[in-house]
């Protein structure tokens, strides 16, 4: 009898199909072949032995091996852990793995990878970093699975202390990957890391060029590539000997992917480390409540930098109360912040200001009739840019100039932009304080890395005194003469239902703070609210995290929310709402009898119509006790619905638009 495999293919569809083996031929688990599916041939990976359910004269043979290193055995078992905790088919998690435009090397492709010298530079650490440093190198050497919080204030020098921990698992010659939340990131912690090492990292991230992540991911598959820089999807990656996994600013949200795979990268890290036997650190200024509530049951190790790195102190956070401020109804930046923006200046300061949204305006209506101008495609206000001279959506690709007549009342040129975003405040600094140069940083002012390095060279360069931008200049950067951070809207993010709301505006306006007074120039923070009696602006303002995240839980606790209880959301899409509903409605009705799970819905989405397609969904809450990825499987599994219909799954939802 013939010796039969299934095959999985990097395609969204089932999980695998079965092919012959010629006589003569291995093709042992992992192996790479090209086998024919329908009128052409394609690439998949020998996943294991058939089950012997198709008769072998359907079978067709395997084409050839490919003159590819198998895929670890350790990949394979993430993509299976994966596929099933998404409840995703495995095709689609090994797609991921491969990328749309994987290749076997060619003769013109030269693998050149220098390794990294662990002991290049060594840096002076004081005490505590030592011994901070010295917990994360045992972990290492012990060469088990563990997971450790590095749990440091800004400044303290996390990234200096987790990378001794890097050089101890180069120096025994394993594989390390580094994390990152934002492509935008990695500029700047590259030149840390070859400054460190000798040698920048492998990168590993959207923004590569075809054959640059063609040629990366051989090298790391060979292990010659050892020290990795990359976003979430660089968990896919084949490693050779992967020894050590960092994930910087683990509490981001940017970690999840909200579409395709639906994934947490921090939580499938965790997993990757398990599978894999091998240490984890997480590292975090302001670490998220499920990681906090891992260390007080013990599941997680906690190392503590509790104080910034030479002489920088913590900057102060103070409050304005814009409920006592007389402010013109065209200016965002109130009389105390201007007034200190004026002081950094005088005294040769750089400062920053934040405003978590942007563009110009994030509203334009008329004032005749009160008409809103909304995307066509999307339940979504247009965004005002004055950089394009256009209205955008920031859910689709639509924009379009902003018309000369109201849609409803006719009236001409009578548009109001109302609220600010980042290009208003800069307006507003430029007419105020004509002489302070200025710049914008927003993922849409930014092309790239390199753009990020180049605004970052002129901020140490001091040829820009005002950063003004979104929370992408939250993450990790060191600007030595920065010394005040203005907030112009605190409360931004409180509102809209997230029970994760509070949380992330604490860690996003800590984070921001943090970015002031980080050498010898003590820092100031004044975060613009009128809600100053909030227990987050007072959290911040006492500076008692601990307190506030205690808190927290417990109203998580009270409340039956993670991570106390499990959450998923259903979601149907489609062009048809007719369509969406009747599908929602018959899943509803499908739900499992079961007293430990609760069904919430159907109802539609808060961005009910998004790039033209309805969505309506299912919120579904269950106890620790039950296997949801597997409920949910088997629950869906019973129902079929049309084609032109799209069902999603996000388990442990961290979106509720």
């Amino acid at each position: 009898m013939k010796h039969t495999v299934r095959v999985l293919l990097p395609m969204p569809i089932g999980n695998g199909y079965d092919y012959t083996v010629p006589e003569g031929l291995l093709a042992p688990k992992g192996s790479f072949v090209e086998v024919s599916l329908g009128k052409k041939y394609v690439v998949g990976v020998v996943w294991g032995d058939s089950d012997n359910s198709v008769p072998l004269n359907k079978l067709k043979p395997i084409g050839q091996i490919l003159n590819v290193l198998p895929l670890p055995k350790a990949t394979r078992d993430f993509i299976d852990w994966m596929a099933n905790y998404t409840v995703t088919p495995k095709g689609a998690v090994l797609k991921m793995a491969l990328g749309s435009k994987w290749r076997v090397l060619t003769d013109k492709d030269r693998l050149s990878f220098k390794p990294p010298d662990p002991d290049y530079h060594q840096p002076e650490l004081t005490d505590a970093q030592k011994q901070a440093a010295l917990k994360l190198v045992n972990d290492v050497k012990a060469d088990c699975f563990s997971v450790t919080l590095l749990d440091g204030v800004t400044g303290s020098g996390k990234t200096e202390v987790y990378c001794e921990a890097i050089a101890e698992a180069l120096r025994q010659g394993k594989q390390v990957l580094v994390l990152l939340p934002e492509i935008a990131m990695t500029s700047a912690l590259i030149d840390r890391f070859a400054e460190r090492f000798g040698e920048r990292p492998t990168e590993w991230h959207s923004e590569l060029s075809d054959k640059q992540r063609r040629l990366n991911w051989h090298a790391i598959a060979q292990g010659q590539a050892r020290f990795i820089l990359g976003a979430r999807s660089a968990l896919m990656l084949p490693y050779k000997d992967l020894g050590l996994i960092v994930v910087d600013e683990e509490h981001e949200a940017a970690y999840k992917q909200e579409e395709g795979v639906i994934y947490h990268g921090r939580d499938m890290a965790v997993v990757r480390a398990h599978i894999g036997k091998i240490p984890i650190i997480l590292s975090s200024a302001t670490p998220s409540l499920e990681t906090l509530n891992n260390v007080k049951q013990g599941k997680y190790k906690h190392v503590v930098l509790s104080e910034r790195f030479g002489r920088a102190k913590m900057p102060f956070i103070s409050l304005i109360d814009l409920r006592k401020e007389k402010m013109n109804v065209r200016e965002f930046i109130s009389a105390p912040l201007f007034e200190e923006l004026k002081s950094a200046f005088a005294q040769g300061h750089q400062a920053m200001l934040f405003l978590n949204r942007r563009g110009y305006a994030p509203l334009t209506l008329c004032r005749s009739c009160g008409h809103r101008l909304q995307c066509p495609n999307c339940t979504s206000w247009l965004i005002e840019h004055k950089k394009s001279g256009k209205l955008h959506c920031h859910h689709c690709d639509y924009s379009a100039y902003q018309p000369k007549a109201c849609p409803t009342c006719k009236a001409e040129n009578n548009f109001a932009a109302c609220g600010p975003g980042v290009e208003r405040i800069a307006e507003e600094v430029k007419q105020r304080l004509p002489e302070v140069r200025c710049a914008i940083m927003a993922s849409d002012t930014l092309s790239g890395p390199k753009a990020a390095q180049e605004l970052i060279k002129q901020m140490k360069d001091r040829s820009i005194d005002l950063l003004i931008g979104t929370q992408i200049m939250t993450k990790g950067y060191h600007f030595p003469r920065l010394t005040l951070v203005g907030v112009i809207d605190a409360d931004l993010g409180l509102s809209g239902g997230d029970p994760r709301a509070a949380e992330h505006t604490f860690q996003l306006l800590q984070q921001v703070a943090g970015r002031s007074g980080r050498e010898e120039n003590a820092g100031r923070a004044l975060l613009q609210t009128t809600t100053p009696e909030h227990p987050v602006m007072q959290a911040l303002v006492k500076g008692d995290r601990d307190a506030f995240m205690e808190a927290e839980l417990n109203e998580r606790r009270a409340y039956h929310l993670p991570p106390f209880t499990r959450l998923a959301n259903i979601t149907v899409t489609g062009r048809d709402q007719k369509q969406v509903i009747i599908a929602i409605q018959q899943i509803a009705s499908a739900a499992p009898q079961d007293s430990r799970i609760r069904v919430l819905g159907p109802a539609p989405a808060p961005f009910s119509i998004l790039r033209g397609r309805y969505r309506y969904r299912l919120l579904v809450r269950a106890n620790k006790s039950v296997v949801l990825s597997q409920v949910l499987s088997d629950w869906v599994s019973r129902i079929k619905i049309s084609r032109a219909l799209k069902l999603q799954i996000d388990i442990d939802p961290h979106s509720f638009l």
